[in-house]
């Protein structure tokens, strides 16, 4: 299984073969199985099914996650499969041409996972270049795309990193111009950060529609997905190099926090029942490594990712433990309700307790914080009023100073947190408490724009606006166009290039550099480059 692994918050470490076990319930195969449960190596398929592509994702110095899903005619049910599992032939080679395999293997498919594959590979040399495919035997048989995986450096090794970090393609909203950039980028990995689908139905108008109506089901999720990954640009940038994933609301339902749903009149039942049918989804198309689960409801995506002695990634789940927003799920004037109640946490105990413990036994140089909301306040009132997000770390300030004060105590100036969600980018710096102003910098905060959710944007923001964020001291830049952040990290700085495109509402849109930004180790503030 390669390099031991940190257990996260509730759970230890997962063994693939453990977590099938548990939430599948498979059987040994045999003669008297139903046949739905026999292995057949040779298959016949009406379509391509590797028409999802390829990814691989959660890398350790000796392997990760290879993923794909047998999908034929991915709008229908089951992808147009049924019948007995499929037999897929998986390959890890020392180059392109897969002169020499160093690693192969067989999986089998089947209709409980929505025959999807995920291979957990080890055995592999660290900080190093592999090629991967998958393939299937048969009359029709087929080979996938090629995938690149890339091995983390082995620990206390002080390797440079390159990645980028992404979030928010809504695929109505926009053309994933930004992902066929981030597919020529060089790059090690991408960090992933949220709303991966929309759950919303077919809307009118839309550069292209979603297939159906709001989705609430599991056949609905999975739907979803392979409408999203057929997507080719996407493709692309999932065989470009490993990603890290985490999810954020719209992977379940719009600003939902822990069981409670953006609609009122859905109960704590439904809402787990929604919740399992997206969480298994999700980890159905996904090439993740994440805790076992007694339930999908309550399947864990907290884990933390290591880059030798250079970096420490955790990934974060700020939806799944939360409580309920404060006052309402939107912008409000505070002080309201039980706003700043100090009972109230945005990732729940045990997991800020993980995270905080995690980071002082952490012997990395850099430790980084993948988290879906906004962690910097806004206030977006004029003069001495406060308004803030409610469903940001804004709506739960006690939880977010607490967090990092802990910061401050065990990582000063040498914590990088990078977020999605918002639609539009941000360079912030983060103080050890937002109460009080004239605490000292902890911290930096560089936030992603969309992919394409909310249209084109814009290259300009508006002179109100501008007037507005003024006022937000701790505020060093604001953009409202679509793209991606690309980071290029030493022992003695953070370089954060914010990559743009004007448009993505029709094809051909160029890439350029908006802005860079520069962080040095262990010292307070974010320059301009």
């Amino acid at each position: 299984m390669g390099q031991p692994r940190p257990a996260t918050p509730t759970n230890p470490p997962m063994h693939r073969r453990h977590f099938l076990s548990d939430l599948t319930r498979t059987a040994a195969l045999c003669a008297v199985v139903p046949n739905i449960w026999r292995v057949r190596s040779r298959v016949s398929f009406a379509d391509d099914p590797f028409s999802l592509g390829v990814a691989s994702g959660d890398i350790t110095p000796t392997g990760g996650i290879l993923w794909t899903r047998l999908a034929p005619r991915p709008l229908e049910p089951d992808g147009g499969l049924s019948g007995p599992r499929p037999v897929v032939n998986w390959e890890v080679a020392d180059d392109d041409n897969f002169r020499k395999i160093v690693k192969s293997g067989r999986a089998t498919a089947g209709s409980e996972l929505s025959y999807s594959v995920h291979v957990d590979v080890d055995g592999l040399e660290p900080n190093r270049w592999y090629w991967y495919r998958f393939s299937t035997a048969g009359a029709t048989g087929a080979t996938s795309p090629i995938g690149r995986l890339r091995t983390a450096p082995a620990d206390g090794v002080m390797q440079p990193l390159s990645f980028a970090f992404a979030s928010c393609q809504h695929y109505e909203q926009g053309l994933y111009t930004a992902h066929d950039h981030l597919s020529r980028e060089e790059i090690d990995f991408v960090a992933f950060l949220g709303d991966y689908i929309y759950e919303g139905g077919a809307a009118n108008g839309v550069v292209r529609p979603h297939f159906g109506l709001e989705i609430r089901t599991l056949d609905d999720y999975r739907r979803r997905y392979a409408q999203y990954k057929t997507d080719k640009m996407l493709q692309a940038a999932h065989a470009l190099c490993p990603w890290l994933s985490i999810w954020d609301d719209h992977e379940v339902d719009n600003n939902y926090a822990g069981v409670h749903g953006e609609n009122s009149m859905e109960s704590e039942e439904q809402m787990r029942l929604r919740r399992a049918a997206g969480y298994q989804a999700w980890w159905e198309h996904q090439p993740v490594r994440v805790p076992r689960a007694k339930s999908w409801a309550d399947l864990t995506i907290t884990r933390s990712i290591n880059w030798g002695a250079m970096a420490n990634f955790w990934m974060l789940d700020t939806r799944q433990y939360r409580d309920a927003q404060a006052c309402n799920q939107g912008s409000d004037k505070v002080p309201c309700g039980k706003w700043n109640d100090p009972a109230r946490t945005l990732m729940g105990t045990a997991q800020e307790k993980w995270l905080l413990d995690g980071i002082g036994a952490s012997k990395a140089h850099w430790q980084v914080l993948a988290n879906q909301v906004m962690m910097a306040p806004y206030d977006s009132a004029r003069g001495p009023d406060t308004t803030v997000s409610m469903d940001q770390w804004s709506g739960y300030p006690v939880a977010r100073d607490r967090l990092l004060h802990g910061l401050e105590q065990r990582a000063k100036n040498r914590t990088v947190v990078i977020t999605g969600d918002i639609h539009s980018n941000w360079v912030n710096e983060l103080a050890s408490d937002f109460s009080h102003p004239d605490r000292p910098i902890v911290g930096a905060e560089f936030v992603t724009t969309s992919i394409t959710s909310g249209g084109d944007g814009a290259a300009t923001v508006p002179a109100n606006a501008l007037a507005v964020i003024a006022e937000n001291k701790h505020i060093k830049w604001h953009n409202r166009q679509r793209g991606y952040v690309k980071c290029d990290v030493t022992a003695d700085g953070w370089n954060a290039d914010y990559r743009v495109v004007p448009y993505v509402t029709r094809a051909g849109a160029p890439v350029e550099t908006a802005a860079r930004w520069h962080v040095a180790h262990g010292k307070a503030g974010i320059q301009k480059v």
